[in-house]
């Protein structure tokens, strides 16, 4: 992939690293944007850090804009950005929970696809792979907002696929169960870790997405799962 130009959100992370460390390995250009993150992350001669706060439309525009100014193109999107809240029946969920979710888990999203998908068609095998959530194919009590939005995204990923097959352009969203992150042993401690998610197993088959063997492979929703094996 070394003429590739890749732009990857939540960057820096328990996922967001190893996705990131993956494309690097293939040569191409990756542009790595967070809230924060800098060039010391990714201490790679084909990676440049953009911070950039992606629930801000202007801020988002911009950022599309540097990458194509820098460039000249754009051949692929992964989009990890995203957060998690849960514990509150629908009743009780504030105002501020649901925003949070709605801002990080869709309209981020919606934000970045919308800027970036006329430069992906540009490049004539373009490619959107987002990260979902296993939790989005089905209701789940106590995590009313995670949910709506995660299921929410897929729909969208989903309508970017059939919107732009004319160009070349894939878009696929990655469902993962719980992953063996950080973030998320702090928060489970007593869980067993074994039947958890490995970040690389997802980085891996979102590589896979974004490569050309995968061009035939768009519209869908892939589950990844440990527990099932």
């Amino acid at each position: 992939m070394s003429d590739r130009v890749v732009l990857i959100t939540g960057a820096k992370g328990g996922l967001g690293t190893f996705v990131t460390e993956r494309f690097l390995t293939t040569g191409a250009t990756v542009v790595g944007t967070a809230r924060n993150i800098s060039q010391e992350d990714f201490p790679a001669a084909n990676f440049v850090a953009l911070p950039a706060d992606l629930t801000k439309s202007a801020a988002v525009a911009g950022a599309i804009s540097s990458v194509v100014e820098r460039y000249g193109r754009l051949d692929v999107l992964v989009h990890l950005l995203g957060s998690f809240s849960g514990g509150k029946s629908v009743v009780e969920t504030d105002d501020a929970t649901w925003e949070q979710m709605q801002d990080m888990n869709l309209t981020s999203a919606f934000y970045i696809l919308r800027a970036a998908i006329p430069h992906l068609r540009k490049s004539g095998s373009g490619r959107v792979v987002a990260i979902g959530s296993l939790a989005a194919v089905e209701p789940h009590a106590g995590l009313g907002a995670y949910v709506t939005f995660k299921s929410a995204l897929v729909s969208l990923v989903r309508t970017v696929a059939l919107e732009n097959k004319d160009a070349g352009l894939t878009a696929n969203v990655v469902l993962p169960g719980t992953m063996d992150t950080p973030a998320n042993r702090k928060a489970m401690a007593g869980a067993d870790f074994s039947k958890w998610v490995k970040p690389g197993d997802v980085a891996d088959l979102i590589l896979w997405l974004a490569d050309e063997r995968a061009k035939h492979v768009t519209g869908t929703a892939i589950p990844i799962d440990s527990s099932a094996s």
